[in-house]
């Protein structure tokens, strides 16, 4: 194990807040003095389908614990997905079934694996643990925590101020997550910022079952495409590390400027003294920050396709958004019958069904933004309708083609 001041400054690289850091100090050292990993624990919710570049912020921290030779366990939390999270909710969420928690699960296992080393990771379900108590040991675990205390949770109380139901099963979350923290004997838990409160219930819940309380590490929620808001599905800011090789590479060149040594630092593998260095050359004008974008580009293109995948992206990219030539390969769709209302067809809907936008709503953004054109011709009224003919190719945002057939 390399030293560890060495260690510290990996660990720090990007994180907001190590709760307490002297703990994680002395932990390392002890580490070191008798040459045992430290236990690592990330638990992902599988609650959707599909991962996207802001989750991997996590992932790519615990990249680095089990490069510095720590041992880390994944838990997929198929018995708390079930419940879901209320971190950030004004409402209680939709309860999972247990066939659509695992059905997630699989992806999950699949995707996570493009950042983490198989090697160097256990994988496992909180329901190994979880499932087995009795009503018994229930109560037992809901008495190590008060009312109160989980009221001072800013959504909870929230909640509470404005009159907004909040069931009992919801106070159950944070206490099993904290439960699974005892289960496993964590030494670290990592999560976002959001789960401050869920990691520092592992801290209490080890004390109270006589272990040494982990470390929290909160790492920070980084922005989506649009360079506002958290990167989100639901917002359309998201790069998906399934999405193919061009279309990831075209949504990381529309992000703003300024998080491009963010990104550089929370979601790609150049060591911190490269970053350091881009930081620099952008400040002082020596990079030119559309070439600083395209290595952004084809560093993340790489991570999860390959370089030979980020070149072939990189060169398309050039073609088309430099030159403005259409890419070679145009995905197209064929409108039928059962769709068309006298002949025409509601163009938000038509770019739904044709997959450039996932919603109807999404499409609506786009157009009234003026960013879909219709051979060539920019549309701006979300209401229009159009006749489908053959041939015709829509073009949605920067990167999103369709031609009709």
């Amino acid at each position: 194990m390399i030293s560890v001041e060495k260690q510290m400054e990996i660990i720090k690289r990007g994180t907001v807040e190590i709760v307490p850091e002297n703990e994680l100090i002395a932990k390392l050292e002890r580490s070191v003095k008798t040459g045992s990993p430290l236990h690592i624990k990330l638990g992902l919710d599988p609650t959707a389908p599909d991962i996207h570049l802001g989750h991997t912020v996590v992932l790519q921290k615990i990249r680095q614990f089990q490069e510095l030779g720590h041992h880390t366990t994944i838990i997929l939390g198929d018995f708390t997905a079930r419940i879901g999270d209320p971190t950030g909710k004004s409402e209680a969420r939709k309860q999972l079934t247990e066939e659509q928690v695992l059905e997630n699960a699989k992806t999950y296992e699949r995707q996570i694996f493009k950042v983490l080393d198989p090697e160097k990771t256990t994988l496992t379900f909180n329901s190994k643990w979880l499932a087995p108590l009795n009503f018994a040991q229930v109560i037992e675990l809901s008495a190590k925590y008060t009312v109160a205390r989980m009221l001072e949770r800013d959504d909870f109380d929230k909640r509470f101020k404005e009159g907004l139901p909040i069931s009992v099963h919801e106070f159950f979350y944070p206490l099993m997550q904290g439960y699974d923290s005892v289960a496993l004997k964590a030494d670290i838990e990592l999560g976002g910022t959001d789960q401050k409160f869920n990691l520092l219930m592992g801290r209490t819940l080890q004390r109270e079952y006589g272990q040494e309380p982990q470390i929290a590490i909160m790492m920070p929620i980084i922005e989506g495409t649009d360079g506002v808001h958290k990167m989100s599905k639901s917002l359309g800011n998201y790069i998906g590390i399934d999405e193919q090789p061009g279309e990831m590479y075209g949504k990381t060149m529309s992000i703003p400027d300024e998080l491009m040594v963010r990104y550089f630092e929370l979601v790609t593998t150049v060591s911190l003294d490269e970053v350091k260095k881009i930081a620099n050359g952008l400040e002082n004008g020596e990079l030119h920050p559309r070439d600083v974008k395209m290595r952004l580009a084809r560093e993340i293109v790489g991570i999860y396709h390959g370089q030979e995948a980020a070149l072939q992206a990189e060169t398309e990219f050039k073609r088309v958004f430099q030159q403005h030539d259409l890419p070679d390969e145009i995905p197209t769709f064929n409108v039928t019958e059962d769709v068309l209302e006298d002949g025409l067809i509601w163009l938000p809907k038509l770019m739904q069904l044709s997959g450039l936008c996932a919603s109807t709503s999404e499409a609506r953004r786009l157009i009234q933004q003026g960013a879909v054109r219709v051979d060539g011709e920019k549309f701006d009224d979300p209401n229009h309708k159009i006749k489908p003919v053959k041939g015709i190719i829509i073009k949605a945002g920067k990167r999103k083609f369709v031609q009709l057939m």
